[in-house]
């Protein structure tokens, strides 16, 4: 451990567990802090913080990918337009609610309702069929209410860049998350990982998801090019953006994509990460996801300050992950009773359904607070004279 560092790290440390605030540098540092006495003390400051927050209570997603078919070209999902060797499929609404009950009653806490942009609900401008042309968000709206009436149980949507109308439908039925992720605030790679979607876009689609009453969630993928300095400016964006939770996964390699020779990015990377947004951002949710390792990978995560298990999908259910389509799911590991075998050790137990829905009730009254004083403020302000700019 380097005599220099070691005085640096300590400082940065001391400041996230006494609640001061981290600038880019401070980041850096944690994220830079590989040796393994230094990611020690990172990783045992993000569970301090932690359980100051949340106590031991783990919070779990259950996982149902609907419709692996997408218009986009992302050249690190498996799931890309034209990908010959990705699985495609479309689950019905009766196959979706079916899944969705299975995993409330094995005790998740949400149901995180996932798809490509699929052209059955954006529409197929290439369609013949001109029906086929015309959007169909009515039935995604109609999605999700019957799932929300089905389980009781909180509902994400991750169903890519939406109109600001559809995102006030999909809260309207029942939607209390909107995941859109960014992964990487940088924006040259940004136009290199996501081809030929708009990076102000899709950051504006959060925003309204906000407006439109629901929590909204954005992440960061590690290992596609992305410096050290990236990674610290994404954690910090994500801070100030205000998300309720905040993503971090490593990439892994996808057969028949741009990216298919790619080395992964590293666990300590993920791990890294995770503690350096739990120390910067202490009061958000951080999900330790099962689709990158598997159960396998599930206590390095949580060690660092993960307080979410996501991606449980249900077994022999057709229902693929995203970055591993299929490890551990058939075989029944990423499920409640899975995760469930790992949290005693660690000395964590997984909170009630009750506890979780009274967590994201708060923080939508919190959001909801923040919103009212920033359109106020914003009312408040004169106005510009013609042609001038506002800033």
């Amino acid at each position: 451990m380097s005599s220099t560092a070691q005085p640096v790290l300590v400082e940065v440390l001391d400041r996230a567990l006494s609640g001061g605030p981290l600038g880019p540098a401070d980041v850096v540092t944690l994220l830079e802090a590989r040796e393994p006495g230094q990611a020690d003390l990172v990783f045992a400051a993000a569970r301090a913080v932690r359980e100051r927050e949340f106590g031991q209570r783990i919070f779990l997603y259950g996982f149902v990918y609907f419709s692996t078919y997408c218009r986009n070209r992302c050249t690190f999902c498996f799931y890309r337009q034209g990908n010959r060797r990705s699985p495609r499929y479309r689950k019905s609404l009766a196959e979706i609610v079916s899944y969705s009950s299975e995993l409330a009653a094995s005790g998740v806490h949400l149901i995180d309702l996932t798809m490509g942009e699929d052209p059955l609900y954006f529409g197929d401008p290439r369609a013949a069929d001109p029906a086929a042309r015309e959007p169909h968000f009515d039935e995604l709206v109609h999605l999700v209410r019957a799932v929300k009436e089905a389980v009781n149980l909180p509902v994400m949507i991750s169903p890519g860049v939406v109109p600001e109308p559809v995102l006030h439908g999909l809260a309207g039925a029942g939607a209390d998350w909107y995941a859109c992720y960014q992964e990487t605030h940088n924006r040259s790679l940004y136009a290199k990982l996501r081809v030929g979607q708009d990076y102000d876009e899709r950051a504006t689609a959060r925003v309204h998801g906000a407006r439109a009453g629901m929590l909204t969630e954005d992440g960061l993928l590690l290992g596609v090019g992305e410096s050290i300095a990236d990674r610290a400016q994404s954690i910090l964006e994500m801070c100030r953006e205000g998300v309720a939770q905040a993503r971090v996964m490593g990439f892994v390699p996808q057969a028949g994509t741009p990216l298919a020779r790619h080395h992964p990015a590293a666990t300590l990377d993920e791990q890294l990460a995770i503690a350096a947004i739990r120390l910067t951002c202490p009061d958000r949710l951080i999900p330790a996801s099962l689709d990158v390792e598997g159960i396998a990978g599930l206590e390095p995560r949580l060690q660092a300050g993960a307080n979410v298990v996501t991606s449980i999908v249900p077994p022999v259910s057709g229902l693929g992950g995203v970055a591993q389509a299929e490890l551990d799911i058939d075989a029944g590991r990423r499920t409640v009773a899975g995760v469930m075998e790992h949290l005693p050790s660690l000395g964590l137990t997984a909170a009630s359904p009750a506890e979780y829905a009274a967590w994201v009730a708060k923080r939508k009254g919190r959001q909801a607070e923040t919103l009212s004083a920033t359109f106020t403020t914003a009312a408040a302000q004169p106005a510009a004279p013609p042609g001038s700019v506002c800033e």
